[in-house]
């Protein structure tokens, strides 16, 4: 069992920066590769970015690639998502999520999700 919180989210300007942190718990977090996921009320949760359990491999959604980097920090158990020049369409609730099945892209992968962060640019 992995349990995962999300902090950093909040009100942004456009143009602006935010980084989102998801710290877990529970059993080993080397173990697992980490997923970001995103979602609009009402519709299908978007994959944004994942890296493997080793950092040393990492894929970014098309939409963000150049704005958005994932990172991880396996000593002090987080997750990170520095994300860059913000635009009003990144409007959404962001979810940490774990997987023991490698680096990948879709939801039914993940074994463990954490609650979201909002996430919210003015424009």
């Amino acid at each position: 069992q992995v349990q995962l919180v999300e902090s950093g989210g909040g009100l942004v300007q456009a143009g602006g920066s935010l980084r989102l942190s998801c710290a877990a718990s529970g059993r080993t977090f080397s173990s697992y590769a980490m997923g970001w996921f995103r979602q609009t009320p009402g519709k299908e949760r978007k994959f944004v970015a994942v890296i493997s359990w080793s950092g040393g491999t990492t894929y970014v959604a098309d939409s963000v690639k150049g704005r958005f980097t994932i990172s991880r920090d396996n000593a002090k158990n987080t997750l990170y998502l520095q994300m860059n020049s913000l635009n009003p369409e990144d409007t959404d609730v962001y979810y940490c999520a774990a997987t023991q099945r490698g680096v990948g892209d879709t939801l039914r992968e993940y074994d463990y999700w954490g609650q979201g962060t909002q996430v919210t640019v003015s424009s």
